[in-house]
């Protein structure tokens, strides 16, 4: 209920769209391999963006699927390629054990195996085809993919947290604002982009489809403003990042709880648990975009 992979079938051929990380491998086999089809018949591997939660296990499908393209983002794609830096910038942050246990191992994926897609490119697969779409605001080498054929967009983190045991009392969705890139400007223009593809469905990696379109959108709005305030806050009185840190992380406590009985929704402990690594995530973001904010004024 956390992280969603996405297998798209057209025909004799099929794409996989985010790989979490290496560990969820066996389960993108199974699940290809219970719609009748091989190893060899995954066309495409795509990645929204190149955060471990999505792109971690990229280079372990590439190896397990011999003949699949990998899809991404062109700023992306070169950290898919040569994922040293990204790789020594997580277990900096983690620590190597920690690193090891939850995202597995991360290779280099050779460059003649990768395809990089601009801003409205497609691709074919089957009797259907497959648009990019650059969605700035959560990642600069974000994309999201659009599937008219089966009415659906893959929205990567663009459209939102929609977790299901939160569904309780109706839609209750929310922005990422994780490190390093949160653009609220972009960010809406990135909803607004998604809304205006006219899709009845989407389907944000944080997890699941979704059909109550206007209502995510609507929600992950007032987030993004919410958490633009923040920034303005912080960045106008910006004292150390660890102190800055501190204040967004209880205001995004109080927001979720807001949030939350806006819609009906009592979060309880379980809740809040599985809510905590999104509000430390968010808050070490907005307090980033603050810091820079803060030095761009200074300067």
């Amino acid at each position: 209920g956390y992280v969603g992979a996405y297998l798209r079938v057209a025909g004799t051929e099929c794409a996989i769209i985010e790989t979490y990380t290496s560990h969820a491998l066996p389960h993108l086999v199974r699940a290809v391999e219970s719609r009748g089809l091989r190893k060899e018949d995954v066309r495409y591997v795509a990645v929204t963006h190149a955060h471990l939660d999505h792109a971690g296990g990229a280079s372990a499908a590439m190896a397990a699927f011999p003949n699949a393209i990998l899809l991404a983002h062109p700023r992306a794609a070169r950290h898919l390629v040569a994922p040293d830096k990204l790789v020594a910038s997580a277990t900096a942050v983690y620590g190597e054990e920690h690193f090891r246990r939850v995202y597995g191992t991360i290779e280099p994926i050779p460059e003649g195996r990768v395809r990089t897609l601009d801003d409205g490119a497609s691709v074919e697969l089957g009797d259907s085809v497959l648009v990019a779409h650059h969605t700035q605001g959560h990642a600069k080498h974000h994309l999201v993919l659009h599937d008219a054929a089966t009415g659906t967009v893959y929205t990567g983190d663009t459209f939102g947290l929609v977790y299901p045991h939160l569904q309780r009392k109706g839609t209750f969705a929310f922005a990422s604002t994780s490190p390093t890139d949160f653009d609220a400007k972009a960010a809406l223009a990135s909803i607004t982009k998604v809304v205006s593809l006219g899709e009845r469905t989407a389907s944000p990696t944080h997890f699941g489809d979704v059909t109550e379109v206007a209502a995510v959108a609507e929600q992950v709005q007032r987030f993004v403003e919410a958490s633009e305030a923040l920034v303005v806050r912080e960045a106008s009185r910006f004292d150390t990042l660890v102190e800055v840190t501190a204040r967004i992380e209880a205001d995004l406590r109080t927001l979720f709880d807001a949030h939350a009985k806006a819609v009906g929704l009592e979060l309880d402990a379980r809740d809040l648990r599985s809510l905590e690594l999104d509000v430390t995530l968010n808050a070490q973001g907005l307090a980033f975009a603050a810091k820079k904010r803060h030095e761009g004024t200074a300067g």
